[in-house]
């Protein structure tokens, strides 16, 4: 998606009459990273164009409380796109800011938080926190009700073609929409598990990325919704299974000069990149809720599925948390793949670019690489070499997140709280439930 256009209020106006559009989604994401929207006709695009279309902010989940609920919606001109998959009736879209009554930005916009923290990178200098995610996701089959199943729809493995995979038709035509929408695709292949695939699209700045991310994840549903298919972002939907990551690769830049490069130095890093990783493994287990923040996140960070469960960092092995890849000079950056793709990707770029500026500030001090397969290694072996794990669980996660002040003054106090609320409440229905698993272990046995 290319926010080159610079769109004016102007041009969109003349371009929705010209090209019939008859609806405008006017899209946002609450706190748990879930796509709203609110749908206006035509008619009343200046309005909104003139950022005086008002919502109720008390129906959505982690935003105000029902007294104080008008809230407004301030639509970012550059993300108008018109969805191709709709023939008749054409509808576009617009997303959103959030601003309250007296014209301030909503503190608990997930989109509001990420601004705040590239603010404090620009105040150090920084122009730029370019991102290129890969989020994963799984193709089922639905039931004759469009229900979905957990029947995948093929059995293909890493890089695997038709017949083998069988999702390659929709995944193809993904490719295509995301075109259409402006997308720049790198790449899009079969990924390890049956019925997993992974596409790859061009880096952007933050604010850009995190904009992609929910676009993205809105194409692959509709478009796995018209193949007879559904398409999650679950992190791990199949046990015995490869769990879905969103792998987020990142750089800092000063203008056109990335900050992470030092040809002098033998990985070709320089010391601020070495201290925003730093930074990043140093708040790697408290920011953990943000970036894996369900119950079922944590099946996914387990040994044995190539996902990190260790905080440590390499420049080719690919057990650590942190991944350097190959590529030198603008192309420098570090991959932290623990998030996950149900991540709120507004927040979780918010955390990890904080984390990572915590790193400069404070000159943190990058511990050794490690260049062994970490899950091989004992826990005596892990201890003696500093790498701790990732939180088990969510409510570990949880408490990890209370401790850290980097992180909570990232997210605020607004959006710290109603976080923390709804995420206690999940953890504690997931605790308090009794699972199929505990049936067939226990209930013919005691």
């Amino acid at each position: 998606m290319t926010y080159n256009n610079n769109y004016s209020k102007e041009d969109i106006l003349r371009i929705a009459k010209a090209e019939n559009v008859r609806f405008i989604r006017l899209q946002f994401t609450d706190l748990m990273g879930s796509i709203k929207n609110v749908e206006i006709p035509l008619s009343q695009l200046e309005k909104a164009l003139d950022n005086k279309m008002m919502f109720d902010g008390s129906s959505i989940e982690g935003y105000v409380r029902i007294e104080e609920s008008d809230m407004y919606l301030y639509p970012d001109l550059d993300t108008w796109v018109i969805f191709p998959w709709v023939t008749e009736s054409k509808v576009a879209r617009l997303i959103c800011d959030i601003y309250m009554p007296d014209g301030t930005p909503f503190a608990g916009d997930p989109r509001a938080i990420l601004k705040n923290a590239l603010k404090q990178a620009e105040e150090m200098g920084y122009t730029a926190m370019n991102v290129g995610p890969e989020p994963e996701f799984f193709l089922f089959k639905t039931d004759d009700k469009g229900n979905p199943t957990t029947e995948l729809n093929d059995q293909g493995g890493y890089f695997d073609l038709a017949p083998m995979d069988l999702g390659e038709n929709c995944r193809r035509d993904i490719v295509l929409t995301l075109e259409e929408m402006g997308f720049e695709i790198e790449a899009s292949h079969h990924e390890v598990a049956p019925g997993q695939h992974e596409i790859d699209f061009k880096y952007a700045d933050a604010i850009k990325a995190a904009d992609q991310i929910q676009t993205f994840k809105l194409v692959v549903k509709t478009v796995a919704r018209q193949h007879g298919l559904h398409a999650t972002f679950m992190p791990k939907p199949l046990f015995g299974m490869n769990g879905s990551g969103m792998h987020c690769h990142q750089s800092l830049f000063k203008g056109d000069t990335n900050a992470f490069y030092d040809e002098s130095d033998k990985l070709g890093l320089s010391t601020v990149a070495r201290q925003y990783m730093a930074g990043v493994l140093r708040h790697a287990r408290s920011f953990a809720a943000i970036t894996n923040p369900t119950v079922n996140s944590y099946k996914r960070l387990v040994p044995g599925y190539e996902a990190p469960c260790y905080v440590a960092w390499s420049a080719s092995n690919r057990s650590p948390m942190i991944r350097i890849p190959a590529s030198r000079g603008l192309s420098t950056r570090v991959e932290v793949r623990n998030p996950d793709p149900a991540a709120n990707p507004y927040l979780a770029l918010a955390v990890m670019l904080a984390a990572g500026l915590d790193g400069i500030k404070n000159k943190m001090q990058l511990p050794p690489p490690t260049d062994r397969n970490i899950y091989v290694m004992t826990e005596e072996e892990r201890e003696a070499e500093g790498i701790p794990s990732l939180p088990l669980n969510l409510k570990q996660a949880l408490d990890e997140l209370l401790r850290d002040d980097v992180v909570c003054d990232t997210l605020g106090e607004h959006a710290l709280a109603h976080f923390y609320e709804l995420k206690e409440i999940e953890w504690d229905m997931y605790r308090t439930q009794v699972h199929q698993w505990e049936r067939d272990q226990y209930l013919s046995l005691y």
